[in-house]
């Protein structure tokens, strides 16, 4: 396989008009439709919306904040949202799952074909105790990914993606200057390519193996793809099957392009100096001492049925110190303990995990001490057993037994520890109830009981604590900040009201919380941590509708007359550190609200409704639902609302709909209640039950036009859209990008469902669009990316869902993105979708023909 193959212009746009829908509505006296008024093809084929939305496309997006670990710097980065066709474009081998431009050796997407990482497109550094701000000067053309601190916050360092390598620069944060490091070619392609050494001097990184050229064949030389099964049982997930390794001239690739040098770089004069002999190594972790690293090694023989995160693989710890005092052997990688030699691990149960050791960790509290996590159940959450999993502990020099720490009920879910000796935070979680616990353990006084902390559902967001908030010791580790019995909890705040953050004390003794700071309801201000690590000062990201995100400093102070029982409070008059502008003013002419309703069986719901710019209360208008449907095991949970109307307003896909008049029924709540075992017995129907729901809501309100509302989801979104066209007549029309729509193909469950297509046959087919085309004569829209990885949504289940449709006299239109993967990257991409999206509501909503003032639920 020496190459992706190139698609030129758009694979596939077709048009399949079934049964007469009646003759298109003349637009008002005075407008045009605005589908009429998109701006020509652009070269290549693409077509565009119109200015007025370009514009606000091609804004840049406001940056995203990053503190540095000794929380006196404030990173500003922003990113470069789209790149171009001709960037998306660039040929990549596909390699059991990793996609590799051969050009510079650098990973195409994000891991699993989600996405393609945008660049970095520029860096603010600023001063919290002044604010002073300082720019640094990318290299023109230069394609960062986001820059990592040292732990000492004197550096930063950023990979480069440059036409024929990855880069690696390191940055000063005093002056903000940077310069790329010679010699350094990196091999990103399993992931952690570099990392800082806990000297803050020295990074370890992969580099690109010193092999001449890639192995090549002669066509027809590859020979055929063999696989064979041996009668054992055992599910996997569904691939693309041009991810997965094909034949030996694949797996020839994967070795060449997999194998790296690991070496150490010295962040000040650049020196180079390699670690051990070249191998395939997918995840390295250095202890706090800076001389033991645990490498993990991926080792044949390969699958051609899943990905290289299920491959062989062998576990080790190092002694990279061989290096420094020059007594390993020339070449020889420095094994001090061979931990695990893990098998193929391509029969792993649905929700489950793999046999042997997992889940390790260095201790950051001492100076290299592993832990790690096993499965007593065979993996299998549907496996009956007393403990699930068991706790082991090993320390330097590595040469006796493991010892086991701690053995838990469900499935280890985590253990964060705290900077005060022995103290950690142990967590659970039972797949089957969706239920998650958390207990506070010393792991130093063997046999002391477990303190529980907190036992409640995944899925509750009005109670949930929050998270520990950290601080990074000088060697780089991770410890959650203590303050004698206190530690800080820092969270959404989920209330009926929508999400306001939340900074809480927690007194860990008495388990008893003190609130220090809660964002407004009518802003949205997120904690992001102690001003120069002073605890009685805030940095915070502040946000609302007509303001742009920026930094604020705010002082904790004594209770104020008024506040609430448990609850601090902070200085009203806050300090603005940095003075970002609005880059898209026109969108404040956007209102949106709250709106909370009830589905018929009383589960509460909610959605954010987005009318356009110059609304008038009271007028109805066209108007898009958009939706994710989610599973919940508890009917309470359900209906609580998350979310915030109160955030800085940003228009992107359906969303920019807005500037053409529509109004978005934005996030609207779907969940599937039930069993996790089997919620998708009743999928439809809920799925029916959610819409219905919303839609009455929003024409209750008066802005929704009941007969002229459409429906858009991605993903399993997309499912939803075609089912609930399908199955009901609320909508006029829908636009379904990167769908699943025949379950069959992915036949070892999907979502929350566990069971396989053999064990419930009637679920997959009811929840399979495609069985239900002959049905399906509402207009659909079907856009996918053309080279969607997910394993899920593969370019073929739009593909045969349009056949389906257009068989069967349904009005429907493909629009196969060459070169996309699931989240569509490119500026030309999404301009063409947008396009398309207003182009499809145009017709078959804001100008469809009146068909009756109320619409029925279900067919």
């Amino acid at each position: 396989m020496q190459g992706k193959r190139l698609l030129s212009g758009l694979v596939s746009t077709a048009l399949a008009l079934g049964a007469a829908t009646g003759s298109r509505a003349a637009a008002p006296a005075g407008t045009t439709p605005a589908h009429a008024a998109a701006a020509p093809a652009t070269g290549g084929g693409y077509s565009q919306p119109p200015k007025a939305i370009l514009d606000v496309m091609r804004a840049p997006p406001p940056p995203s904040p990053s503190l540095s670990p000794t929380r006196d710097r404030l990173m500003l980065v922003t990113m470069d949202e789209y790149p171009s066709i001709a960037k998306v474009a660039t040929p990549f081998l596909r390699l059991a799952g990793v996609r590799i431009e051969p050009g510079n050796h650098s990973q195409h997407d994000t891991s699993g074909g989600y996405g393609i990482p945008p660049c970095v497109g520029a860096i603010d550094l600023v001063q919290v105790a002044d604010g002073r701000q300082t720019k640094v000067q990318l290299p023109p053309g230069a394609c960062p990914r986001r820059p990592v601190w040292s732990a000492d916050g004197r550096r930063f360092v950023f990979e480069n993606v440059a036409s024929s390598a990855v880069e690696l620069w390191v940055g000063d944060a005093a002056s903000g200057a940077i310069r790329r490091l010679p010699g350094v070619r990196l091999n990103p392609m399993f992931g952690d390519e570099f990392q800082w050494m806990p000297d803050q001097k020295t990074l370890l990184v992969k580099l690109v193996s010193e092999q001449k050229t890639p192995p090549a064949a002669s066509p027809g030389a590859d020979g055929p793809g063999i696989q064979e099964s041996l009668g054992a049982t055992g599910q996997s997930s569904t691939y693309e099957n041009r991810d997965t390794l094909r034949n030996r001239e694949d797996e020839a690739l994967f070795d060449f392009y997999g194998t790296s040098q690991l070496a150490l770089v010295d962040a000040a004069s650049g020196k180079v100096t390699p670690v051990g002999r070249p191998g395939m190594y997918e995840s390295l972790g250095v202890a706090p001492d800076g001389r033991h690293a645990l490498v993990t090694e991926i080792r044949a023989p390969y699958s051609y049925v899943t990905t290289f995160d299920r491959f062989p693989k062998q576990v080790d710890v190092w002694d990279l110190g061989r290096h420094a005092r020059g007594d390993g052997k020339a070449g020889a990688n420095p094994v001090v303990r061979a931990l695990a030699a893990l098998p193929l691990a391509d029969r792993v149960p649905v929700h489950g995990v793999p046999t042997g050791p997992r889940d390790f960790m260095w201790r950051p509290t001492d100076p290299a001490t592993l832990v790690w996590a096993e499965a007593l159940d065979g993996g299998d959450p549907n496996a009956k057993a007393a403990q699930r999993d068991k706790l082991m502990l090993l320390k330097a020099p590595f040469s006796g037994a493991p010892v086991e720490l701690t053995r838990t009920e469900q499935r280890f879910a985590g253990l964060d520890w705290s900077e005060r000796p022995g103290t950690a935070l142990l967590s659970d979680y039972d797949v089957n109830r969706h239920w998650m616990r958390t207990w506070q353990v010393d792991v130093d006084a063997a046999g002391s009981p477990r303190r529980l902390l907190w036992d409640m559902s995944s899925d509750e967001h009005y109670a949930n604590p929050g998270r520990p908030v950290h601080r990074i010791l000088p060697d780089g580790g991770w410890v959650i900040r203590q303050d004698g019995d206190t530690i800080f909890m820092s969270g959404v705040g989920s209330s009926p009201d929508g999400d306001r953050p939340f900074l809480d004390r927690l007194d860990l003794a008495t388990q008893k919380s003190e609130r220090l700071f809660r964002s407004s309801g009518a802003s949205y201000e997120q904690f992001l941590g102690f001003a120069n690590d002073d605890s009685k000062r805030l940095l915070t990201w502040y946000q609302s509708v007509s303001e742009t995100p920026n930094a604020l400093v705010r002082s904790i102070g004594a209770a104020a007359p008024g506040a609430a029982a448990g609850e601090a409070a902070y200085a009203s008059n806050s300090v603005a550190l940095t003075h970002l502008t609005d880059p898209t003013p026109q969108v404040r002419a956007i209102q949106k609200r709250l709106v909370k309703y009830k589905r018929a069986d009383g589960i509460e719901l909610s959605f954010t409704l987005y009318t356009p710019p110059g609304y008038k209360e009271g007028t109805r208008v066209p108007a898009i639902l958009n939706a994710y449907p989610l599973d919940y095991a508890d009917a309470s949970k359900a209906g609580q609302t998350t979310g915030s109307q109160a955030t800085f307003t940003r228009l992107r896909q359906y969303r920019l709909l807005l500037l053409a008049g529509y109004a978005i029924i934005d996030s609207a709540a779907f969940p599937i209640v039930g069993d996790p075992r089997k919620a998708y017995d009743t999928y439809t129907e809920q799925l029916v039950a959610n819409a219905k729901a919303a839609v009455d809501e929003a024409v209750r309100l008066g802005v929704a036009d009941p007969d002229r509302i459409g429906v858009t989801g991605h993903s399993h979104g997309a499912l939803m859209t075609a089912n609930l066209l399908a199955h009901s007549d609320l909508f006029r029309a829908g636009a379904a990008t990167s769908g699943s729509y025949n379950k069959s193909l992915t036949p070892f469950g999907f979502q929350s469902e566990r069971r396989s297509v053999w064990e419930a046959p009637d679920v997959y087919t009811k929840a399979s669009t495609f069985f239900y085309a002959d049905k399906l004569k509402t207009p659909l829209l079907l856009v996918h990316g053309g080279d969607d990885a997910n394993p899920g949504t593969t370019p073929l289940q739009s593909q045969k869902l349009f056949e389906a449709i257009r068989g069967n006299g349904g009005t429907t239109r493909l629009v196969m993105l060459p070169h996309e993967p699931h989240w569509y990257a490119a500026r030309e991409s999404n301009e063409q979708l947008v396009y398309e999206m207003l182009r499809w509501f145009d017709k078959y909503v804001k100008n469809a023909p009146p068909r009756g003032t109320t619409a029925t639920a279900a067919r």
